[in-house]
């Protein structure tokens, strides 16, 4: 056996035999069917592309089209919609129609408007720029007086916090706290029941307004605060839920549409039972007891709650302090409180013995308390003791939910003034 390649001596037949073989296959040795000619057909070869070569592409031929077609294409050629050859025959177009290259202009502007671009932060001027559009709101015609807004603000407050509340929230437990006689009290309900009672005691002023009263035909013992509360737990055939809702926000809204349109300077009384107070300090008094319960219910359901704003924390603050020289004396009547070592009884409108309480933070200020005497007047040269607490710290004591003995206060001066002012602050107190 002998390798492919070794040379056998056969040269000149293997030379006959190559010839033989090329001229069956043709005479440029290709392959095919060969003719009487000797030319046989040939496999094209691939052809190289314009991209291959790197010559440049060919423009495109614009499309011939119709006036009316290409007016009908201005849109899409602005925003860059259209085909190569359409945008050929536009700007072809546009070179020769005075009317479509206008047209074409207001319409690439007007895209430059819808697409320009703009980080995704917002603009640190923002919230300036509301805030001033707001103020520079025409104000309504007829304005909530100042003093009932606290009470707007404040319903308008709970009512935002209640809006997402579901059936277990509504039914949360309350426990409403206050100070009577020398100690706490308290009375157990759930958030619902305290809506109920907020809408039963504002009724007080509703019925002052002329505005029907949420009792209606149910008969209550009095017109204290609690008294009222009672009689409408004790008729509703089932714990209130959250239809109550509806009803209180309602009568909170024709409260204060009521006050603003009557044009009262407030001045009107209104009747708690065993005292009274004229209707501006009525809404003032509401809007504390609004906040104070508002804050029980987000206690209940773990929410967070903010105070008042300075402004109107310190009109609460300020009907408080008015309020305490009245209490101090139906304490001492009734055997709660001493006259002191050393009482000095002037007529009223004149100056006597003093507390300065000092309240700090928000809302603050400083107020002399008349201490022998609810119709003297407060005098700094007759000052015999100094407190200072806390704005919010202040309120709480005020609402029973702090006692006086554990009130965070700065005291200098007649301890037994101090105890006496701390201990009236609290009876301010009630359901």
């Amino acid at each position: 056996m002998k390798a492919y390649d070794e040379d056998d001596g056969n040269d000149e037949q293997d030379t006959q035999d190559d010839r033989e073989t090329r001229d069956t296959r043709g005479n440029d040795g290709d392959t095919g069917t060969g003719t009487g000619t000797g030319t046989g057909a040939r496999i094209p070869l691939p052809r190289a592309s314009v991209e291959d070569g790197g010559r440049a592409l060919p423009d495109p031929a614009p499309a011939a089209l119709e006036h009316q077609v290409l007016t009908s294409l201005l849109g899409a050629w602005a925003l860059a919609a259209c085909s190569a050859q359409e945008a050929a025959a536009v700007e072809a177009h546009l070179g020769e129609c005075d009317a479509c290259a206008d047209e074409a202009l207001r319409l690439r502007e007007a895209v430059t408007l819808l697409q320009r671009p703009e980080s995704l932060d917002l603009d640190p001027a923002l919230r300036t720029r509301v805030l001033d559009g707001c103020l520079e709101r025409r104000p309504p015609r007829i304005p909530v007086p100042e003093w009932a807004a606290p009470y707007d603000a404040e319903t308008a407050r709970l009512d935002a916090l209640l809006q997402d509340f579901g059936d277990a929230e509504w039914h949360a437990p309350v426990r409403l706290r206050w100070f009577e006689d020398d100690g706490a009290a308290s009375r157990r309900t759930t958030v619902a029941g305290v809506i109920a009672h907020l809408m039963t005691v504002d009724g007080t002023v509703a019925a002052a307004l002329g505005l029907d009263d949420p009792l209606g035909e149910i008969t209550a013992p009095g017109q204290a605060p609690a008294a009222r509360t009672e009689a409408y737990w004790r008729a509703s055939h089932y714990p209130p839920t959250r239809a109550v809702r509806a009803p209180w926000r309602e009568q909170s809204h024709d409260i204060v549409r009521t006050v603003a349109f009557t044009g009262d300077s407030g001045g009107m009384p209104v009747s708690y039972g065993d005292f009274e107070l004229p209707l501006r300090d009525a809404m003032l008094d509401r809007a504390f007891e609004c906040w104070v319960h508002a804050e029980d219910i987000a206690e209940a359901v773990d929410y967070p709650y903010e105070p008042p704003s300075a402004r109107h924390l310190n009109g609460m603050i300020d009907l408080a302090a008015r309020m305490l020289p009245g209490v101090l004396a139906a304490r001492r009547r009734a055997g709660l409180a001493a006259p002191g070592d050393r009482p000095h009884l002037v007529a009223a409108g004149e100056p006597g013995r003093s507390l300065r309480l000092e309240i700090e933070g928000s809302g603050g200020g400083e107020w002399l308390i008349p201490l022998d005497s609810p119709g003297a007047v407060g005098s700094a040269d007759h000052e015999v003791a100094h407190v200072a607490l806390d704005g919010v710290e202040f309120c709480r004591l005020a609402a029973g939910h702090v006692p006086p003995a554990e009130a965070a206060a700065g005291q200098v001066g007649d301890r037994e003034a101090i105890r006496d002012v701390l201990f009236a602050a609290a009876c301010l107190s009630r359901m």
